[in-house]
């Protein structure tokens, strides 16, 4: 007949108390709820550098200048052409008159920029080319393309150009004044005659 071990036989006292089948395990402790965590005190650490407000900015008030005379428009200052004498007697007026015309044109200047003016007898070109008409005379000035010869006379209804040469070839000291003071000179003016004639017109006219 087979044995049949023991069981052992432990105490309440060392064991604790025995779980029934029937009732199960016995039910653990519950915990406590956690609450809210106080909140962490700050890190140590170095304090970082500090930077001031910026300062409030005054507007500034708009500087009104103080009113002054109104300016007024200043006309340019007229160019007053050189003036050249070149002794000559009236006869000889108009020969010196082309002469000069002749190293005008061979110092550079354009026929364009010239025109003569006689006093007395108007210049055989002149002559030549009013022979055709005033219409044809005066296109041949409106063209600008070569030197334009016209009397005291005319020199009223010339254009300015840069050079004028004045033969003083006689007339009256009234038309050579007029044709000096009408020169049209731009940049030089050029006249031919006799000296002494030639300065009394320009003191007395120009």
């Amino acid at each position: 007949m087979p044995l049949i071990p023991e069981e052992p036989q432990i105490h309440e006292s060392a064991q604790g108390p025995r779980v029934t089948p029937a009732s199960g395990r016995t039910a653990p402790t519950p915990r406590p709820v956690p609450g809210p965590r106080p909140a962490a005190p700050p890190r140590p650490g170095r304090p970082g550098p500090v930077r001031p407000m910026p300062a409030q900015r005054t507007p500034r008030e708009p500087v009104l200048a103080a009113p002054g005379p109104s300016a007024k428009p200043v006309a340019p200052a007229a160019v007053t052409p050189q003036i050249q004498l070149v002794p000559a007697s009236a006869d000889g007026a108009l020969d010196a008159a082309e002469e000069t015309v002749d190293l005008l044109l061979e110092s550079g200047r354009a026929p364009g920029e010239v025109l003569v003016i006689t006093t007395g007898d108007p210049h055989p070109w002149a002559t030549h080319e009013l022979s055709f008409g005033e219409a044809a005379y005066w296109a041949q000035h409106d063209a600008g393309d070569d030197v334009f010869y016209a009397d005291a006379a005319a020199a009223r209804r010339a254009a300015s150009r840069p050079v004028v040469v004045v033969a003083v070839n006689g007339g009256s000291g009234e038309t050579a004044v007029t044709a000096l003071a009408l020169g049209r000179a731009g940049a030089l003016l050029i006249v031919c005659g006799d000296p002494q004639t030639i300065n009394s017109v320009l003191a007395t006219g120009v």
